[in-house]
């Protein structure tokens, strides 16, 4: 955490000053832009040591470090952006420099980790940094089942012995023969920490078993394995003296919502800046195209089945919003030629930015069928409804794997179901920005749009 802070506060400075004399701009002084890094820093760390990021096993895997890193810094600018813009503080800042202190930062804390990784693998890998010695009672089966031993060592714990209990569950004597013989190996040795990994599906036996343990003024920790082992790996919470195991997540936690929520608002905000021009001139185009108005508005499911009127520019020669919405098809004679050229490019989808703002769709999440085609889904697709635990969104899951468009089969409509309910279940930040810069991939191949 301090090498951390240390090295934004040097980015901070350094990033403004530096822009400074490259550009002879001279907004800000020093002082201004250490206090900027100090907040910037503040919030980083705050968010990095409640995801737990610099924990060790954490630090080792870099893949997921980096990705959560960037995630982090990406929603500490945003929300000072959205505070500096609703405080109207933007004027007393370079945004040069600003950028500059955000690229900056994000290179030099991804240098940092680049470097932490690779000191403490190499430190493990020739025992320097090995950890508590540790012995490992397993069943039979369970040390090759899941790698455990590997991911014990790997983790910096010290293996000195490794005993396995027999298969047969009933053979309590043979088991417990062996909890003797590690009770024996163990008393007087420096061992510190006894790892059990059994199936806990006969918790009731195995309990009895490992109360043989107590002997020995050591912590014993048990790894779960096995099928029953899954639900070591929900949410647990207490209610009371009750624990309660989370089978359903609920849509979101207010920290969760709060977070997607302003990363909505700043991001349609800055699209319709963007793309406000294009909008105007797409406008004008429309109802030069073809009679009717340029919006096209249709009800649609959103979050707990609430309806809401979704917005898009007007791309065909019919407004169907009733009983019966017939989907597009490919080569669709009610598709208008410029709406046939903004369906391809998905920009006749810019309108829901304002739905978005408006706060009844988000920018990722499922996206919203016709009421017609919810009510014929709801009837031939198991758990369907479950996609309206979240907002729906500009794009999703589901349209980023290739499922964009006409549902001509039950089949397509199931697997951009089994898609979308992927996404609920493991949403993240990470994900939704995955999600956007796919969106961009998925939209330049005009794959299933028509």
């Amino acid at each position: 955490m301090l090498c951390d802070a240390a090295l934004i506060l040097l980015t901070g400075a350094a990033g403004g000053v530096g822009y400074h004399l490259l550009t002879l701009e001279m907004k800000g002084d020093v002082a201004q832009y250490l206090g900027c890094a100090a907040v910037v820093a503040a919030l980083f760390i705050g968010l990095a040591k409640a995801g737990n990021l610099y924990e060790p096993p954490e630090l080792l895997n870099f893949k997921s470090q980096i990705r959560r890193l960037c995630l982090s810094w990406a929603f500490v600018f945003l929300f000072l952006t959205a505070v500096a813009f609703a405080m109207k503080l933007g004027s007393s800042l370079s945004r040069g420099a600003t950028i500059s202190f955000a690229v900056s930062g994000l290179v030099a804390l991804i240098a940092q980790r680049a470097f932490w990784r690779t000191f403490l693998a190499d430190g493990l890998a020739v025992r320097r940094f090995a950890g508590r010695k540790i012995v490992l009672i397993t069943d039979a089966a369970a040390g090759t089942e899941l790698g455990l031993l590997q991911t014990l060592t790997q983790h910096g714990l010290k293996l000195a012995r490794h005993f396995v209990l027999p298969d047969n569950r009933h053979d309590i004597e043979r088991r417990r023969a062996v909890i003797h013989q590690a009770v024996s190996s163990i008393r007087g040795s420096d061992v510190q920490e006894i790892v059990v990994g059994a199936d806990v599906s006969d918790w009731h036996e195995l309990r009895g078993l490992l109360t043989e343990l107590r002997v020995l003024p050591l912590p014993v920790n048990l790894v779960p394995l096995g099928r029953s082992s899954e639900i070591f790996h929900l949410p647990s919470h207490t209610i009371g003296d009750t624990v309660t195991i989370e089978l359903q997540r609920r849509p979101r936690s207010l920290f969760e919502r709060a977070v997607k929520r302003t990363v909505d608002i700043v991001g349609a905000a800055i699209a319709l800046v963007l793309f406000m021009p294009l909008m105007l001139v797409v406008s004008v185009a429309i109802k030069f195209d073809s009679q009717g108005p340029v919006l096209f508005r249709q009800k649609r499911c959103g979050f707990n089945g609430r309806q809401f009127q979704i917005l898009k520019f007007r791309t065909m020669t019919v407004q169907e919003d009733g009983q019966v919405v017939t989907q597009a098809k490919r080569d669709d004679s009610r598709v208008t030629p410029i709406g046939r050229w903004l369906r391809r490019t998905s920009i006749d989808e810019l309108p829901q930015l304002f739905n978005v703002l408006q706060g009844s769709m988000s920018l990722i999440g499922p996206r919203p069928h016709a009421v017609a085609h919810d009510s014929h889904f709801d009837t031939v697709v198991r758990n369907y409804a479950f996609r309206h635990h979240v907002k729906p969104g500009l794009t999703g899951w589901a349209q980023v794997h290739g499922y964009r468009g006409e549902t001509r089969t039950v089949e397509d409509i199931e697997q951009r179901v089994k898609l979308d309910l992927w996404y609920i279940d493991n949403w993240s930040l990470s994900l939704d920005f995955r999600i956007a810069t796919m969106t961009a991939i998925e939209v330049m191949r005009s794959d299933n749009a028509y």
